[in-house]
């Protein structure tokens, strides 16, 4: 296994976290495509986030069912959760922005009442046109993060590197031949030694926690749909890209433990159901 001392690293604070992209320093274009990554990652953060009010993803729950022009990129990510959220029967749900509001876990900038969650077709797509159909508040951080690192991927592959990493906050995705050590968080144990997950090659690997109470460790907060429970514990799923990993980390948390390896293997990821075991 090689180790992490040969590359060159950068990181910058970006879509509410840290990202980091790692290079070979065999490479020689590393600056470059440094650069290129992180521009990705900004427009995604640009278009996306849901603490800006000038992203297409506010102006979208803003616009009262009218007609918002939004980016190529935006178009792309809010096909991947109408998709997902249909084939994981509401499992993973990215209409529930508006329990996420109620909590407190998301800021508020549209006015009127809303529903607390809603469904896949509530989201019309018309080219470079999308709408609600109905009063919902769509949220996306999860998954667009996980896109964003996957569209970081594809730029530095674009530019000519061979290996590498991008992580941001957990959502991590290693190409080429680099065999990276992953460990896995655990808010319940922050001073105890992190399990190492094992080597992560040529895929992406999420990690979510669904718990009662509030962690810095996962900021974020998992919602279950109707008729699910959301049951304590830390989703640790591998998958081909990383948008689906951290989707599917959702999925995990709100499947119910006769079913959970099942929902998450059906959609494409695998689920790391004991720490000590790993990933490979």
């Amino acid at each position: 296994m090689k180790t992490v001392d040969k590359y060159r690293r950068r990181m910058r604070p970006l879509l509410g976290t840290y990202v980091e992209i790692g290079l070979s320093r065999a490479f020689q274009h590393c600056d470059v495509a440094f650069e290129r990554a992180f521009d990705r990652i900004e427009t995604v953060q640009r278009h996306l986030s849901f603490h800006d009010p000038r992203s297409d993803l506010s102006r979208l729950n803003s616009a009262r069912g009218e007609e918002v022009t939004a980016h190529p990129l935006s178009i792309c990510v809010l096909r991947l959760a109408r998709a997902i959220t249909e084939q994981s029967r509401g499992l993973f749900n990215f209409t529930v922005g508006a329990q996420l509001q109620k909590m407190g876990a998301l800021p508020i900038h549209e006015n009127g009442k809303k529903l607390m969650i809603g469904q896949a077709d509530d989201l019309e797509i018309r080219g470079q046109k999308v709408r609600l159909r109905r009063p919902i508040v769509i949220t996306l951080d999860g998954i667009a993060k996980g896109f964003a690192v996957d569209l970081a991927v594809k730029e530095l592959r674009t530019h000519g590197a061979s290996l590498g990493w991008v992580n941001a906050g957990g959502d991590l995705r290693v190409f080429g031949d680099l065999t990276l050590p992953v460990f896995q968080r655990n808010s319940s144990r922050p001073d105890s030694k992190l399990p190492l997950l094992g080597g992560l090659r040529n895929s992406a690997l999420a990690t979510s926690e669904t718990s009662d109470s509030d962690s810095s460790l996962f900021p974020g907060k998992i919602i279950a749909a109707c008729d699910h429970s959301a049951e304590n514990g830390i989703w640790s799923v591998i998958a081909p890209s990383a948008w689906l990993a951290d989707a599917l980390t959702k999925v995990a948390g709100v499947s119910s433990q006769r079913d959970r390896e099942f929902a998450v293997s059906r959609l494409g990821g695998h689920l790391i159901q004991d720490p000590e075991r790993g990933v490979g």
